[in-house]
């Protein structure tokens, strides 16, 4: 299986600070040709956009986190828009976000979260970019907020969905695209979600690791390291896993989530498709 996209991995994550080049060469090997690396607060937003620029193979999101929301004010803001819009960034960053709403745990208070989530909404609308969203037991929220803003943003996807039947026709109700992780791969917590891949658009299916998280519990315990880290190039698995419960092959399934990556984030499809792309400057 080849030409893969990783929409989200959160590379710059402490948990790659000491083999981040070999996780990228291991990526490369595993045929996942793009990776978008998530940013979800001021300061990895802009590791993560340099870390974009100097790599053929990678974009990045630029955001904040529903947990990190309590930090949020006009100065962040305009410190979010200045990342988007430095030099080298227009193309670099895929998304704004990763933004939304997280009640499951509340570390930020919800009326913070709101605030939040609203001005990267307003913030995407004015820079024409697509929006990277989280959306955790704050539905009726969530929803009601992203309604308000979303014929103005070109495209958006709902990352890492868990969500139930009602939540995904409310995010497909909305044009959105539905990103599915590792969590389908584990039966205890993700056995719903077998049952709703068929009811996603084919063109509107996303494929993630959010690594370092969600390792795929259904990987054979001799690929999966002693760490329990998650990489982009367990995407493959991901993507077989996925194509079984749709009767489809693993490299249709690949074809068609890299094809509507394309589409949501405007990666040109020659750097999807090249044999000789690689993760180095």
């Amino acid at each position: 299986m080849t030409n893969l996209i990783d929409i989200g991995a959160n590379l710059m994550n402490p948990a790659f600070d000491g083999d981040r080049e070999t996780v990228l060469e291991r990526a490369a090997a595993a045929g996942v040709r793009t990776i978008i690396v998530t940013g979800s607060s001021i300061a990895s937003s802009g590791e993560a956009i340099a870390f974009a620029r100097s790599r053929s193979g990678c974009r990045a999101t630029a955001g904040v986190h529903p947990h990190n929301a309590k930090e949020w004010d006009a100065a962040m803001l305009a410190r979010l828009q200045e990342l988007s819009l430095s030099d080298g960034a227009i193309e670099a960053v895929a998304a704004i976000g990763e933004c939304g709403l997280d009640y499951n745990r509340n570390f930020s208070p919800p009326d913070a979260q709101r605030l939040c989530f609203e001005d990267q909404l307003a913030l995407a609308a004015r820079l024409g970019k697509p929006v990277f969203l989280h959306n955790r037991d704050a539905s009726d929220d969530f929803f009601r907020i992203l309604k308000q803003y979303r014929s103005e943003l070109p495209g958006a996807v709902v990352h890492c969905f868990t969500g139930g039947e009602s939540e995904l026709e409310a995010c497909l109700a909305l044009d959105c695209y539905i990103g599915i992780t590792g969590w389908v791969c584990d039966e205890r917590r993700g056995g719903h979600l077998l049952p709703l891949l068929p009811k996603i658009p084919a063109d509107r299916l996303l494929l993630e690791t959010d690594a370092p998280y969600l390792l795929p519990r259904s990987l054979p315990r001799a690929q999966r390291g002693k760490s329990g880290r998650n990489e982009p190039c367990f995407l493959p698995h991901i993507a077989a896993f996925a194509a079984a419960a749709l009767g489809k092959t693993p490299d249709q399934l690949a074809e068609e989530t890299s094809a509507n990556a394309v589409r949501l984030f405007g990666i040109s499809p020659a750097l999807v498709h090249h044999p000789e792309i690689s993760y180095n400057s």
